[in-house]
């Protein structure tokens, strides 16, 4: 399968999952001839109907499986997702529920490849020394609660800084945004992470630095000393683990 064929299959995946519902994989199967493969599938059609955490990789190994089968049905997705959900090209769909979603198409940063990481944490501070062991303790509670945390400072797989950031965005499963000090980039980080629907866990050294449009959020506030950072690192840990 070629680059730009995995990629169809990416977004086609990504698509599959904003917007199926039963029937939808019941006349995908019915489409390409392999029912079995979506019937058979032990946890695919529970895990939709519960909205179980797993539904999205039980989403992609099913596809997976009918391109596998048979490359043609790569076409034949394609089609009908096209038909009933739009142009399966580098967009981004988020939901809040199975009936509402919004689709857009991102001019600004390149859609990346792959899935959400369910055990990773993003973590957006300002750039500065005095965040350093914030973001230890921030990893030690990833950690405690199963999770990796990582910034953006620490990859570099982009030639502009902003792709590698929204692209750990992403692939996030929870961000962190530190509000101390009113940071722009942390604002506009924040920003990115709650359009894609991800879990956002606002930190802040000083509660007048939350930004008024997010001031009905709730937010975990914390001194920057040993005691404040093994209490934020405590805090974090429940909230992940929650989530």
């Amino acid at each position: 399968m070629s680059k730009i064929e995995r990629k169809r299959l990416i977004n086609l995946c990504r698509l599959a999952v904003a917007n199926f519902n039963a029937g939808d994989w019941q006349t995908l199967g019915a489409h390409t001839g392999e029912m079995s493969v979506i019937t058979n599938h032990d946890r695919l059609l529970r895990s939709l109907s519960f909205n179980d955490p797993d539904y999205s990789g039980n989403a992609h190994a099913v596809i997976f499986n009918l391109v596998e089968k048979d490359a043609q049905n790569l076409q034949i997705i394609e089609e009908y997702i096209h038909e009933m959900y739009g142009e399966p090209a580098d967009i981004i769909s988020t939901a809040s529920s199975r009936t509402r979603m919004v689709t857009f198409a991102p001019a600004v940063f390149e859609v990346p490849e792959g899935a959400v990481e369910t055990d990773l944490v993003s973590v957006m501070t300002p750039f500065s020394a005095e965040f350093e062991a914030v973001f230890t303790s921030i990893s030690a509670a990833s950690a405690e609660a199963g999770f990796r945390a990582l910034r953006a400072k620490d990859i570099w797989q982009h030639s502009t800084v902003i792709q590698d950031v929204f692209s750990l965005i992403f692939r996030s499963q929870i961000v962190v945004c530190d509000f101390t000090g009113k940071n722009p980039n942390v604002f506009y980080e924040a920003g990115i992470a709650h359009t894609l629907g991800k879990h956002v866990v606002p930190i802040t050294q000083n509660q007048s630095d939350i930004p008024f449009d997010l001031q009905h959020h709730r937010y975990l506030s914390y001194l920057n000393n040993s005691e404040g950072r093994q209490h934020l690192a405590a805090s974090l840990a429940a909230r992940f683990r929650s989530l």
